[in-house]
């Protein structure tokens, strides 16, 4: 990035940085913070322990250095200006989790693609959190990061004091790690769980069993249910019994009979329905704890990628993390850290909702050919002198592949 480059965005930074609305964190005075500049560009120098009074102090000093990126820590201390870690004397800090395009496997290229697959995992993750975990929506931050994903910051006071290894744990549980999927099934008596009447069977010695899923109403459990219903319908859909069930037919437990009471209990009126609200999973059909057992087994990666949560685990682990500060801008995209309620999830629109510059035309040298879709637009640069609007053009800057102005003695030059 050359100086004439650097100071075109560290103008427009600043311009926007004039009226911005930042989402300052609670107990400011607590709170580290810590800067990259354009002008340590492409290096990326950080300068960090530094700590404000106050919001005026703040604001004053976002718009007097229009820095490239913004960060402030998600721990509170006591002294967060001093230099030495081990003597700012940590008070807590937030748990966070950072979602990004580039953890997640087989992540596509287009920019587009890649946003929509990680607002996919944005949902799995808050049905943990609201569900497995019981936090509250007021407890829980969202944040587009103004790149390739989104941050969650829970500021519950159940958490501010927790542990590295305590957090590890909590990412091990979202991801699914080491789940043991014998103890989600277990055999219970006909009539002490389905309401056959235990007069019928009073006395008798070998009275019936019936597999049951544990905690199908929520958490894992239901994660179960649901695969195992999907599974099940998806199966029974095909044209011919005998391309059904094909993984659990290489199981020696499973034979014809056990296929046909499957395709019974998939096609009755309520069977499953039976699964999803009482976790009943058989109709007389021996061992079928265990059946279950090994097909989620033998399926483990596919309902992995389906239902766990891809965090980045050394973000959340971290409990002296530094993260994008809401309402700031990302220097290497140019586009806002933006703040969402967890309602607004499902319409946001990263690439329209979190554009704040204009339509003004800018001249760029374009280093090397490019595409992006921003607000609604499919914008293709080639190699050379190009006008574009002035939010694709500070794109394209952050981005590295423009330069601000032309130069001579480039293609399409004068």
């Amino acid at each position: 990035m050359d100086n004439r480059t650097a100071r075109f965005l560290k103008t427009r930074f600043q311009n926007y940085y004039k009226n911005a609305e930042i989402g300052l964190p609670d107990h400011l005075p607590n709170r580290e913070w810590a800067f990259i500049f354009f002008d340590d560009m492409p290096d990326k120098m950080m300068h960090r322990h530094k700590a404000f009074g106050s919001p005026g102090e703040t604001l004053d000093y976002l718009y007097g250095m229009a820095p490239a990126h913004v960060y402030n820590s998600t721990a509170y201390y006591e002294y967060p200006d001093v230099r030495k870690m081990n003597e700012k004397n940590w008070l807590g800090a937030e748990l966070i989790f950072d979602l990004d395009a580039d953890h997640l496997p087989d992540a596509p290229k287009n920019y587009a693609d890649m946003l929509e697959l990680v607002k996919k995992e944005t949902f799995k993750l808050m049905d943990f959190l609201l569900d497995d975990f019981g936090f509250s929506e007021q407890e829980i931050e969202l944040v587009f990061s103004g790149g390739r994903g989104y941050h969650f910051h829970v500021r519950s006071p159940k958490v501010l004091k927790l542990g590295s290894a305590e957090r590890r744990e909590i990412v091990n549980y979202l991801s699914g790690r080491d789940l043991d999927f014998k103890y989600f099934f277990k055999e219970v008596p006909m009539d002490g769980e389905f309401g056959t009447g235990s007069k019928i069977f009073k006395g008798m010695k070998n009275v019936p069993l019936k597999c049951t899923l544990v905690g199908h109403d929520s958490g894992w459990g239901r994660r179960i249910a649901l695969y195992l219903t999907d599974y099940m319908k998806a199966e029974c859909g095909k044209r011919y019994k005998k391309d059904m069930f094909p993984e659990l037919r290489k199981y020696e437990k499973v034979g014809d009979t056990t296929v046909k009471k499957l395709i019974s209990l998939s096609n009755s009126e309520n069977g499953l329905k039976d699964i999803l609200e009482k976790g009943r999973l058989d109709f007389d059909v021996r061992n079928f704890k265990d059946i279950a057992a090994y097909f989620m087994r033998e399926s483990v990666e596919d309902f992995l990628h389906r239902f766990g949560a891809s965090v980045d685990e050394p973000v959340t682990a971290d409990i002296k993390r530094l993260i994008r500060v809401p309402g700031s801008l990302h220097g290497g995209s140019g586009m806002l850290v933006k703040k969402l309620a967890l309602s607004e999830l499902e319409k946001f629109d990263p690439l329209t909702d979190a554009v704040v510059f204009g339509e003004r035309p800018v001249k760029v040298t374009v280093i090397k050919p490019f595409s992006v879709q921003l607000k609604g637009k499919d914008l293709k640069v080639e190699e050379g002198i190009q006008e574009v609007p002035e939010y694709a053009a500070v794109y394209l800057i952050c981005r590295g592949v423009a330069e601000y102005g032309h130069r001579r003695n480039q293609p399409g030059s004068v």
